[in-house]
């Protein structure tokens, strides 16, 4: 080990390496990666800038980028960009992934099989080239790749996998997460995101990667090894949106954002084609950018009702009567509307536009006479259970027993029958209708809450005021979502004490309601209020809940599989005699809510001192 940087040789870098982890500066995890980056020969490449870092001291940074190996989490292998660090994302990172799933399905499939993948990419910075870094690893595997060159949608990826009839795709994404990060998600040729065993195999694949061969991308377009496709892609993305169409009235007036990402290519063709004249494309987040630049936070997530006030000041001084906005890959539509005609504006939550959207599609199939007790709708079990009391009214079946993650949807469709499938919604605004693509699709839930939004206003009614009238039939339900962020090393360790504190010591009561029973997914056992334990039915997955009384109402901890934060859903529910209690008992609901935080906040804060 005589190789160096400057005057630092690897003999020296282990040493201070050493040093720091047993001073406390670095993990001991991060320690031993950052010890295989400077001894194995596949890192050779990377060794000068993390022989620089080391001899800078920069142990904050090294930690946190070696503490882990990036996991494949609910959305495939995401993070931080970063040029080192097994827990970053990097060429070499990359790279494995993409081997990794080359050598998993060789494994799967003999090495004689014809193999394809389906690649795509967004506006991230970055993301055209770590896709293209994955064409050259899969080339040089012997796979034949379908490219979607220039920017595109997530949807349109699934559907490029099942167009073309790959054996797999890669997305090269981060979502919404911040303009830092990018990721891979991995697809199976279902067009559905990995699972179980897949998602295990190719990770441990991934594992014991070592040498990463590359066909130069140029060179594989010329042997006719990487195919662009799509031209012929969008046209049967566009259509697959479009027969989702229920019709109707078209009059209506919409701003629509991109948030710098790849929605023009997608929600933009399908509401134009669909007969959607009046619409406004945001100029401000109109240009594909990875900095997100006008976005509150350059956080660009629908989720987040702050990046709504620009859009509605906007819509206010143009007259616009609907906005709505997608992520940067396109998949998570966010909406706002006036509560009354001419009143003043809200932003729906992604469980509130689940349910229009349920409502609609159902009633929609009644009328069209397409509706039977085998038809079913799909969410995830921190989706509100609106869904399947709107789904129990129309006679319809509820399938709604899933882990989070659209890909848990997706499979559910194919176990159930695809043609029986009517929609799909998960709480983070992901929604699908049709089976033309396995995963959420922003243009179509666009297309459909943009078809309802016409209808209100035909009958002179706000999606608010249509909202309210299902809230008096279904019981008035309101949710919450709190995050607790949680990094590094420390941070998983944080997380992984307050889920066992909940499993073993849950509170006896939230906001005054008696914890009448604990679901844990995690060792699929229940325990109730008697401290009867009985087994629990349902996917394995690190999931508490605690059921409340009276019942609807309830609280929902996980660790998030993409980001280093704790999750918990709060969901509160009460039925309402009439129109003229409808806003009281919102208003006991959101204090209810309120007080579940606070008691969540108190229980949370003592695992993060």
């Amino acid at each position: 080990m005589s190789e160096s940087a400057g005057s630092l040789t690897v003999e020296q870098a282990w040493e201070a390496v050493q040093r720091a982890a047993q001073q406390g500066q670095l993990s001991s995890t991060a320690a031993e990666n950052i010890r295989r980056w400077l001894t194995q020969d596949q890192y050779a490449p990377y060794r000068p800038e993390l022989l620089d870092h080391i001899a800078q001291g920069r142990w904050d940074v090294l930690d946190e980028v070696f503490w882990t190996v990036i996991p494949f989490g609910t959305g495939g292998r995401r993070g931080r960009m970063y040029p080192i660090g097994t827990n970053a994302i990097n060429d070499r990172t990359i790279g494995e992934s993409a081997q990794g799933l080359a050598n998993y399905l060789r494994q799967q499939f003999g090495s004689q099989a014809e193999l394809s993948c389906a690649i795509g990419y967004d506006t991230r910075h970055r993301s055209e080239h770590f896709a293209r870094l994955c064409a050259e690893v899969l080339s040089a595997a012997g796979f034949r790749i379908y490219f979607l060159q220039g920017y595109h949608s997530t949807p349109s990826l699934s559907v490029a996998v099942r167009h073309m009839q790959a054996t797999s795709g890669i997305m090269v994404t981060a979502s919404h997460n911040p303009p830092t990060d990018n990721a891979v998600k991995v697809y199976w040729s279902t067009g559905g995101q990995l699972v179980p065993p897949h998602d295990q195999g190719v990770i441990e694949q991934v594992m014991r990667v070592e040498q990463i061969d590359r066909v130069p991308f140029d060179q594989a377009v010329q042997r006719g090894q990487i195919v662009f496709c799509q031209e012929e892609v969008d046209r049967a993305y566009l259509q697959g949106v479009l027969s989702q169409s229920t019709g109707g009235p078209r009059e209506l007036k919409i701003l629509y954002s991109p948030m710098h990402g790849v929605g023009v290519t997608s929600v933009v063709p399908a509401l134009k084609e669909a007969g959607f004249e009046q619409l406004e494309i945001y100029g401000p987040q109109a240009t594909p950018d990875g900095d997100f630049p006008n976005v509150p936070g350059h956080v660009a997530n629908p989720e987040n009702p702050e990046t709504f006030d620009c859009l509605i000041e906007h819509a206010q001084a143009t007259g616009a009567e609907l906005v709505i906005s997608s992520d940067p890959d396109a998949d998570r539509l966010g909406a706002a509307a006036p509560v009354v005609p001419g009143g003043p504006w809200r932003v729906f939550t992604g469980n509130q536009l689940g349910v229009l959207l349920t409502h609609f599609l159902l009633e929609h199939r009644r009328q069209q006479g397409t509706l039977s007790p085998e038809h079913y709708v799909v969410k995830t079990l921190v989706t509100t259970e609106m869904i399947r009391r709107v789904a129990d009214r129309f006679g319809v079946r509820t399938v709604g027993n899933l882990l989070v993650g659209f890909k848990w949807i997706a499979q559910a469709m194919d176990r159930h029958g695809p043609e029986l499938f009517v929609f799909g919604t998960e709480e983070s605004h992901g929604y699908l209708a049709g089976h033309y693509a396995r995963d959420k699709d922003a243009a179509v839930a666009a297309l459909l809450l943009c078809e309802l939004a016409a209808r209100c206003r035909q009958q002179g009614i706000t999606l608010h005021q249509y909202l309210d009238r299902l809230y008096l039939e279904f019981g008035c339900h309101r949710e919450r979502l709190l995050t607790f962020k949680m990094p590094g090393a420390k941070g998983m360790e944080q997380m992984q004490a307050l889920m066992d504190h909940l499993r073993h010591n849950p509170p006896e009561q939230l906001a005054g309601l008696p914890v009448a029973r604990l679901r844990d997914y995690g060792r699929q056992v229940q325990r109730l209020r008697s401290g009867e334990t009985e087994p629990l039915s349902g996917p394995q997955g690190n999931l508490v809940f605690l059921d409340l009384e009276p019942a609807g109402n309830a609280v929902a901890v996980r660790p998030s599989g993409t980001e280093p934060k704790v999750k918990c859903y709060l969901f509160t529910r009460e039925d309402c005699s009439g129109p003229e209690q409808l806003s009281e008992v919102k208003a006991s609901l959101e204090k209810r809510l309120d007080q579940m935080a606070a008691d969540l906040e108190t229980i949370v804060a003592r695992f993060r001192n």
